[in-house]
């Protein structure tokens, strides 16, 4: 006889409501189904009720962790509407901080799943690297979280601590060769846990449209930044992190790679830094027309529509996150797994239900 058990929408492995419901015989999930929308925050019709220089500010908070890689998207969008070509060295600023923001995002995520799996020392030492890149953050922008880098045209401000930055980021990549990466590669606690737990594979990645570390983590090699370059991506060399088992563990180990090459990428580009301004001058409408524009974020791609009708306002602006792309891929994740191990697998998606809900 089975039964069906309700995780959240408030749960103590949950940082934000949502809500999966399972049916289960035993201890052993036979299937899932989940209810997104339990936050409603109207970003979106919002949005084409502010202008645009306002709408920086709001789309900039459509996520925390991610909030530059949102400005940024949607000050792209703009341009292109618009036919901005920015300098070149407010794209290299823009990559910079988009790969800090990546290892943030990420170790942010390690932080929180090996304290879902009872390593609370690891969890220290894992936030302890957090804070390190998150001082940076604040020294290059003034603030921790939000950091209203980007502007219409260009970036608000510079880089003004090259080497404090190149000494972080060393920093932070020794800091996870001793810590993050034994521990997701070597740790048998952590094998045992992680290892052939809510598997996706690479066809049921494909079906459900996963993106980011999630694909990549069930061999999907795609990275908008290597596939369709945009800023100064395309003149930088990476690597992009794949793996085949489609578990949590090789969820686990992409990232840990990915904040190895974020570190790479941000040297890489403060080398490359060419002198030049940092934006075009104001920039308050553009004619009408529309874009769509995919970017990176650390959990995958964003998606925005913008529609201009030649005003400061926009006629319409689409978001869609990269969550809202993966968190459908909890159901076959969790399907014929432990009940146990349900928080775990929606842990190792990394999502961000209230982005998900604009």
């Amino acid at each position: 006889m089975s039964y069906r058990i309700a995780v959240g929408p408030y749960h103590l492995a949950l940082e934000e409501p949502y809500k999966i419901e399972v049916e289960c015989e035993g201890e052993t999930v036979l299937g899932a189904s989940l209810k997104v929308g339990f936050n409603f925050r109207g970003i979106e019709w919002l949005a084409e009720r502010k202008n645009i220089t306002q709408c920086i500010a709001l789309l900039e908070r459509v996520c925390g962790i991610c909030s530059h890689t949102h400005s940024m998207t949607f000050c792209s969008a703009v341009e292109r509407i618009g036919g901005i070509e920015i300098p070149a060295r407010a794209q290299h600023v823009r990559v910079v901080i988009a790969e800090l923001e990546r290892i943030h995002s990420h170790l942010l995520w390690a932080g929180v799943a090996a304290e879902l799996m009872g390593f609370q020392t690891v969890f220290m030492q894992v936030f302890r690297l957090r804070e390190r890149v998150m001082d940076l953050l604040e020294s290059s922008s003034g603030n921790r979280v939000n950091y209203s880098m980007n502007r219409v045209g260009g970036v608000n401000r510079d880089l003004d601590r090259p080497d404090e930055i190149r000494a972080g980021v060393r920093a932070i990549r020794e800091g996870v060769a001793a810590t993050v990466i034994p521990l997701f590669t070597t740790d048998r606690t952590v094998a045992a846990r992680c290892r052939g737990v809510g598997t996706l594979s690479r066809a049921d990645a494909l079906a459900y449209g996963a993106v980011g570390p999630v694909a990549r983590a069930s061999g999907v090699n795609v990275d908008l930044r290597r596939d369709q370059p945009y800023l100064c991506y395309g003149q930088l060399g990476f690597e992009v992190p794949v793996r085949e088992e489609g578990d949590v563990l090789a969820r686990a180990v992409v990232r840990a790679l990915e904040i190895v090459e974020s570190c790479n990428l941000v040297e890489q580009t403060l080398d490359r830094m060419p002198p030049g301004p940092l934006h075009v001058g104001d920039v308050f409408f553009v004619p009408a027309g529309e874009a769509v524009l995919r970017v990176e974020a650390p959990r995958g791609e964003v998606f925005y529509y913008l529609e201009s009708n030649g005003t400061d306002r926009l006629a319409r602006v689409k978001v869609r996150t990269p969550s809202f792309a993966n968190i459908p891929t909890a159901v076959p994740m969790v399907k014929g797994g432990s009940l146990a191990d349900v928080p775990l697998v929606q842990a190792a998606i990394d999502p961000c239900y209230s982005c998900t809900d604009r």
